[in-house]
């Protein structure tokens, strides 16, 4: 069973996302530790918990979801993994980081692409990529139907929805996602968006007031 565990990262409020079996194999995904602190608050949380990171994965690369990577990938080795259509946002990050006068050092190492109908393994667990673009083109939400719960990334919020008025971004392209590929999960399935409190996909089809249900 796996165990998934936020952490608050950077002056934009970031969910970084742990999750990890019972043997201690880790994820980490969309690192957004800016600041020295908050990197080191990363490591502890994975020394305290005796955690064996294995993979580094971004749901999509916005600046705010990529400023740890290097850190990720120097610290424990860990290449990283994102999906195709986001190697243009991937490669811009660095010049949005100047403009938001947020300066970072972009991961430099090998890039793997997943796409939607491959999964992540961790142990014999195992999470399935579901593409979701609008927000960014190559957004990808992570869901383990086991433990009943997706990490959405930017794509939905509580009583929200992902921008977009960024380049690459599309409100129709979103929407569709949304009701196509997250509103058809059980009701009860938990949300670990990229920012803000957790939800349900049950209490966003009643109550969030940019995306309906169908």
């Amino acid at each position: 069973m796996l165990t998934v565990q936020s952490l608050l990262f950077s002056p934009v409020q970031e969910n970084t996302y742990l999750v990890y079996n019972e043997a201690g194999d880790a994820l980490i995904i969309d690192p957004g530790c800016y600041f020295p602190e908050e990197r080191k608050t990363l490591e502890e949380k994975i020394l305290s918990k005796r955690l064996k990171p294995v993979q580094l994965v971004n749901t999509h690369c916005h600046l705010d979801h990529v400023f740890g990577n290097k850190f990720v990938h120097e610290n424990w080795d860990l290449e990283l993994y994102f999906h195709e259509r986001e190697k243009k946002v991937f490669d811009y990050a660095p010049t949005a980081g100047e403009l938001w006068n947020l300066p970072f050092e972009n991961y430099q190492g090998p890039v793997h692409y997943i796409t939607e109908g491959q999964f992540l393994q961790i142990g014999e667990d195992r999470l399935q990529i579901i593409h979701t673009p609008g927000h960014s083109p190559g957004s990808i939400s992570l869901y383990y139907q086991q433990g009943g719960w997706v990490i959405s990334g930017d794509v939905l919020f509580r009583e929200s929805v992902g921008r977009t008025d960024l380049p690459g971004s599309d409100f129709a392209t979103l929407k569709q996602s949304i009701r196509s590929k997250l509103y058809t999960l059980p009701d009860n399935t938990q949300v670990y968006s990229g920012h803000g409190m957790p939800t349900t996909i049950g209490y966003e089809k009643a109550n969030n007031p940019f995306v309906a249900a169908d």
